[in-house]
């Protein structure tokens, strides 16, 4: 039997939605004649980053718990209940094989609403320390898919297994690209180049460090590509020049990784992951504005590998200069820096993760 039927959720931010339709193109891959529907939250980026990717989308009404008391927080519950009445509902017409849940308020209700029904549901989770919707899931699902270790303290260790995150297939040949790269963002292959990227949307700290810096870097010669994202898009791009390239938003982030012998970004699961693979020397600057600040958490567990720098935004100030110079002055730190995170690579983690929904759709 092929035509099988999957409901997916996931979303809120690119990191859940990413692994979601990695998860979807390589079910469908497999599948040819399989039907797919995804579920999301009304207002988020998934409404028009999922009908891109292709596959069709059904919004729910929901959104996150806020950590002080707002309207919003008293609309909750409300949103909650109609929620997962239509997430009910969908199910039931839908009637999936199984759900699969990647982390973000729309997948609380879809998969506690699937697994009221009897449909085997099974969790992706990106980070190293769970989102509240994935720890309220974990009883109900047959298992959970993990990029970490030590996430027994939050999940049951039965139901674990550890795949890695699914990232963009075409990152894991780039090592011969740096010439093609260069070409692209019309650069010199003579100075040492770095990216700098801070997500879809833009990092404030990390573009303010950069515009601080600019003399710096001239100073060291090093030239940059720099992706300030959409909405500091119009600030920043006075300073697109012959040696800066000021981007909103990157497309061919492979050729972005190739061109690049340093890197810095923040530290959001799926950034990590896709770095892993890249295996170059990285700075992370967490963001320290997400839920139990785990972008710090993630990158704390590569630099206990000796494999990537980490500087906490408030100490930037006092130590970005030097740790920048201890790696750019050295061939062998740099060098050391990118083994070391490649062998924390797990590239085969969405085939890894569809092998093991396939095994339990077939039992």
């Amino acid at each position: 039997m092929s035509n099988y039927r999957f409901i997916i959720s996931g979303g809120g931010t690119g990191g859940h939605i990413y692994p979601a339709i990695a998860i979807a193109n390589e079910l469908k891959f497999r599948y040819p004649e399989a039907s797919f529907l995804f579920v999301g939250a009304r207002d988020r980026m998934e409404m028009e980053k999922v009908p891109q990717a292709g596959y069709e989308i059904i919004g729910l009404w929901i959104s996150g718990i806020q950590r002080k008391l707002t309207l919003k927080n008293l609309m909750f519950p409300f949103k909650l209940i109609s929620s997962i009445w239509k997430a009910k509902k969908i199910v039931k017409k839908f009637k999936p094989d199984i759900a699969i849940g990647t982390g973000g308020y729309a997948s609380g209700p879809l998969l506690k609403a699937a697994a009221g029904k009897g449909v085997p549901c099974v969790l992706q989770e990106q980070n190293s320390f769970p989102g509240i919707t994935n720890k309220w899931l974990a009883k109900d699902v047959k298992k959970i898919f993990v990029a970490y270790d030590g996430l027994e303290r939050f999940f049951p260790a039965d139901k674990i297994v550890k795949t890695g995150n699914p990232v963009r297939q075409d990152l894991l040949e780039i090592t011969d690209k740096k010439e093609e790269g260069l070409k692209f963002f019309e650069l010199d292959d003579n100075r040492k180049t770095l990216f700098v990227m801070g997500g879809s949307l833009g990092a404030r700290k990390i573009n303010e460090l950069v515009e601080k810096k600019l003399n710096f870097f001239k100073k060291k010669n090093v030239q940059l590509i720099w992706q300030c994202g959409k909405l500091y898009y119009e600030e920043y791009k006075k300073y697109d020049s012959k040696s800066i390239k000021v981007k909103a938003f990157i497309n061919d982030m492979n050729l972005a990784y190739a061109s690049a012998d340093m890197i810095i970004s923040r530290a959001g699961a799926s950034s990590v992951s896709e770095l892993a693979i890249v295996g170059k020397p990285v700075i992370f600057i967490p963001s320290p504005n997400v839920a139990e600040d785990h972008q710090t958490k993630n990158a704390q567990a590569v630099v206990d590998h000796q494999a990537a720098i980490l500087i906490k935004e408030n100490e930037l100030d006092s130590v970005f200069e030097s740790q920048f110079l201890s790696v750019l002055t050295s061939e062998e730190k740099q060098k050391e820096l990118g083994a070391n995170f490649k062998k924390m690579a797990l590239p085969n983690a969405t085939k890894d993760i569809v092998d093991a929904i396939e095994k339990l759709i077939k039992e």
